[in-house]
Protein backbone atom coordinates (compact mmCIF):
# COMPACT_ATOMS: atom_id res chain seq x y z
CA UNK A 1 0.00 0.00 0.00
CA UNK A 2 1.51 3.45 -0.75
CA UNK A 3 2.25 5.01 2.19
CA UNK A 4 2.73 8.60 1.17
CA UNK A 5 -0.01 11.82 1.22
CA UNK A 6 -0.20 14.85 0.09
CA UNK A 7 0.79 16.24 3.42
CA UNK A 8 3.85 16.68 5.95
CA UNK A 9 3.94 16.40 9.53
CA UNK A 10 6.53 15.31 12.16
CA UNK A 11 6.63 14.23 15.85
CA UNK A 12 10.24 14.65 17.34
CA UNK A 13 11.19 13.79 21.06
CA UNK A 14 12.97 16.33 23.17
CA UNK A 15 14.81 16.13 26.94
CA UNK A 16 11.80 17.83 28.24
CA UNK A 17 8.17 16.49 26.23
CA UNK A 18 7.87 16.13 22.33
CA UNK A 19 7.07 18.70 19.35
CA UNK A 20 4.89 17.79 16.47
CA UNK A 21 4.28 20.26 13.33
CA UNK A 22 1.79 19.83 10.20
CA UNK A 23 1.51 22.49 7.62
CA UNK A 24 -1.98 23.71 6.09
CA UNK A 25 -2.49 22.60 2.59
CA UNK A 26 -4.92 20.18 1.47
CA UNK A 27 -4.79 18.65 -1.78
CA UNK A 28 -6.95 16.76 -4.45
CA UNK A 29 -4.48 15.21 -7.06
CA UNK A 30 -2.91 18.60 -8.29
CA UNK A 31 -5.71 21.00 -7.16
CA UNK A 32 -4.88 23.07 -3.71
CA UNK A 33 -8.95 22.01 -2.30
CA UNK A 34 -8.11 24.09 1.07
CA UNK A 35 -5.58 25.82 2.80
CA UNK A 36 -6.29 25.81 6.11
CA UNK A 37 -6.51 22.47 7.37
CA UNK A 38 -6.13 20.96 10.31
CA UNK A 39 -3.31 17.72 10.87
CA UNK A 40 -2.66 18.08 14.11
CA UNK A 41 -5.48 17.22 16.93
CA UNK A 42 -5.53 17.66 20.67
CA UNK A 43 -6.32 14.28 22.17
CA UNK A 44 -5.71 15.09 25.80
CA UNK A 45 -3.63 17.61 27.20
CA UNK A 46 -1.22 15.15 27.50
CA UNK A 47 -1.59 13.63 24.18
CA UNK A 48 -2.01 14.53 20.11
CA UNK A 49 -2.42 13.27 16.72
CA UNK A 50 -1.35 14.06 13.21
CA UNK A 51 -2.60 13.05 10.57
CA UNK A 52 -1.81 12.36 7.07
CA UNK A 53 -4.46 11.06 3.92
CA UNK A 54 -8.19 11.48 3.56
CA UNK A 55 -9.85 14.37 5.49
CA UNK A 56 -12.97 12.13 6.23
CA UNK A 57 -10.88 9.31 8.13
CA UNK A 58 -8.53 11.80 9.91
CA UNK A 59 -11.32 13.03 11.51
CA UNK A 60 -13.05 10.91 12.30
CA UNK A 61 -10.16 8.60 13.85
CA UNK A 62 -9.41 11.38 16.06
CA UNK A 63 -12.73 11.63 17.03
CA UNK A 64 -12.82 8.11 18.38
CA UNK A 65 -9.40 8.36 20.07
CA UNK A 66 -10.45 11.24 22.18
CA UNK A 67 -13.72 9.68 23.17
CA UNK A 68 -11.64 6.76 24.57
CA UNK A 69 -8.72 8.71 25.79
CA UNK A 70 -11.93 10.40 28.14
CA UNK A 71 -13.53 7.29 29.13
CA UNK A 72 -10.33 5.78 29.97
CA UNK A 73 -9.86 8.43 32.49
CA UNK A 74 -13.11 8.37 33.42
CA UNK A 75 -13.06 4.79 34.38
CA UNK A 76 -9.82 4.67 35.76
CA UNK A 77 -8.85 8.39 37.12
CA UNK A 78 -5.87 8.71 35.46
CA UNK A 79 -4.53 9.61 31.75
CA UNK A 80 -4.37 7.55 28.82
CA UNK A 81 -0.38 6.31 28.48
CA UNK A 82 0.77 7.33 24.75
CA UNK A 83 1.50 3.47 24.33
CA UNK A 84 -1.89 2.77 24.65
CA UNK A 85 -3.54 5.60 22.57
CA UNK A 86 -0.91 3.71 20.08
CA UNK A 87 -1.89 0.02 20.30
CA UNK A 88 -5.74 1.28 20.51
CA UNK A 89 -5.31 2.94 17.42
CA UNK A 90 -2.94 0.36 15.56
CA UNK A 91 -5.78 -2.09 16.27
CA UNK A 92 -8.57 -0.06 15.14
CA UNK A 93 -6.73 0.57 11.80
CA UNK A 94 -5.83 -3.37 11.71
CA UNK A 95 -9.51 -3.81 12.04
CA UNK A 96 -9.70 -2.19 8.97
CA UNK A 97 -6.83 -3.45 6.66
CA UNK A 98 -8.67 -5.07 3.97
CA UNK A 99 -10.60 -1.85 3.92
CA UNK A 100 -8.60 0.57 5.22
CA UNK A 101 -8.79 4.44 6.38
CA UNK A 102 -6.59 5.90 4.17
CA UNK A 103 -4.12 7.27 6.60
CA UNK A 104 -0.55 7.83 8.05
CA UNK A 105 -0.35 8.67 11.38
CA UNK A 106 1.71 9.92 14.26
CA UNK A 107 0.79 9.58 18.09
CA UNK A 108 2.43 11.94 20.58
CA UNK A 109 2.44 12.99 24.14
CA UNK A 110 4.08 12.91 27.73
CA UNK A 111 3.10 10.41 30.63
CA UNK A 112 4.59 8.86 33.59
CA UNK A 113 7.19 6.98 31.62
CA UNK A 114 8.68 9.97 30.00
CA UNK A 115 8.08 11.45 26.02
CA UNK A 116 7.15 9.37 23.54
CA UNK A 117 6.38 9.42 19.29
CA UNK A 118 4.70 7.00 17.37
CA UNK A 119 4.30 6.41 14.00
CA UNK A 120 1.38 4.30 12.50
CA UNK A 121 0.94 3.06 9.42
CA UNK A 122 -2.78 2.24 7.30
CA UNK A 123 -2.42 -1.62 8.28
CA UNK A 124 -1.96 -0.73 12.23
CA UNK A 125 2.07 -0.87 12.25
CA UNK A 126 3.04 1.12 15.20
CA UNK A 127 6.58 1.96 15.86
CA UNK A 128 8.26 4.19 18.45
CA UNK A 129 11.36 6.36 17.82
CA UNK A 130 13.09 9.35 18.75
CA UNK A 131 11.62 11.51 15.74
CA UNK A 132 9.49 10.35 12.44
CA UNK A 133 7.49 12.27 10.09
CA UNK A 134 4.73 11.38 7.31
CA UNK A 135 3.33 12.34 3.72
CA UNK A 136 4.67 13.47 0.72
CA UNK A 137 6.90 15.84 2.17
CA UNK A 138 8.70 13.51 4.77
CA UNK A 139 11.44 12.93 2.85
CA UNK A 140 13.06 16.42 3.13
CA UNK A 141 12.01 16.47 6.70
CA UNK A 142 13.98 13.17 7.57
CA UNK A 143 16.89 14.55 5.94
CA UNK A 144 16.96 17.88 7.82
CA UNK A 145 16.32 15.63 11.16
CA UNK A 146 19.13 13.23 10.45
CA UNK A 147 21.55 16.50 10.22
CA UNK A 148 20.26 18.30 13.13
CA UNK A 149 18.53 16.19 15.89
CA UNK A 150 19.89 15.06 19.10
CA UNK A 151 18.28 13.18 22.30
CA UNK A 152 19.49 15.95 24.34
CA UNK A 153 17.57 18.96 22.95
CA UNK A 154 15.36 21.31 24.93
CA UNK A 155 11.63 21.86 23.77
CA UNK A 156 12.64 25.06 22.28
CA UNK A 157 15.76 24.01 20.25
CA UNK A 158 12.66 20.99 18.82
CA UNK A 159 10.19 23.45 17.91
CA UNK A 160 13.35 25.84 16.23
CA UNK A 161 14.42 22.40 14.49
CA UNK A 162 10.58 21.32 13.51
CA UNK A 163 9.97 24.84 11.86
CA UNK A 164 12.87 23.91 9.79
CA UNK A 165 12.21 20.93 8.79
CA UNK A 166 8.90 22.09 7.80
CA UNK A 167 10.08 25.18 5.69
CA UNK A 168 12.33 23.08 4.01
CA UNK A 169 9.62 20.53 3.32
CA UNK A 170 7.28 23.42 1.82
CA UNK A 171 10.00 24.51 -0.66
CA UNK A 172 10.10 21.11 -2.31
CA UNK A 173 6.97 19.50 -1.81
CA UNK A 174 4.04 21.06 -3.94
CA UNK A 175 1.62 19.19 -1.86
CA UNK A 176 2.68 21.29 1.49
CA UNK A 177 2.30 24.82 2.03
CA UNK A 178 0.06 27.51 3.26
CA UNK A 179 1.19 28.07 6.75
CA UNK A 180 2.51 25.86 9.60
CA UNK A 181 1.01 24.27 12.80
CA UNK A 182 3.16 23.75 15.62
CA UNK A 183 2.47 22.22 19.45
CA UNK A 184 4.44 21.48 22.35
CA UNK A 185 4.14 19.06 24.88
CA UNK A 186 5.94 19.06 28.38
CA UNK A 187 4.63 17.29 31.49
CA UNK A 188 3.35 21.25 32.50
CA UNK A 189 1.51 21.68 29.60
CA UNK A 190 -0.33 21.44 25.90
CA UNK A 191 1.10 24.62 24.25
CA UNK A 192 0.37 25.73 20.66
CA UNK A 193 2.39 28.01 19.37
CA UNK A 194 0.65 31.27 17.12
CA UNK A 195 1.64 32.26 14.38
CA UNK A 196 3.04 35.41 15.34
CA UNK A 197 5.73 33.11 17.27
CA UNK A 198 6.35 31.00 14.44
CA UNK A 199 7.25 33.34 12.59
CA UNK A 200 9.45 35.41 14.65
CA UNK A 201 11.13 32.23 15.19
CA UNK A 202 11.69 31.77 11.65
CA UNK A 203 13.34 35.24 10.89
CA UNK A 204 15.44 34.17 14.25
CA UNK A 205 17.17 31.10 12.87
CA UNK A 206 17.13 32.90 9.00
CA UNK A 207 14.70 30.84 7.29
Amino acid sequence: MESKKGTTTLGLVCKDGIVAAAEHRATMGTMIAHKVAKKIFKIDEHLLLTTAGLVGDAQILARFLKVEAELYKLEREEKMPVRGAAILMANILNQRKFYPYYVQLIIGGVDSTGAHVFSLDPAGGAIEDVYTTTGSGSPYVFGVLEDHYRKDMSIEEGIDLAIRAMVAAMKRDLASGDGIDVVAITEKEYRELTNEEIEERKKRIGL
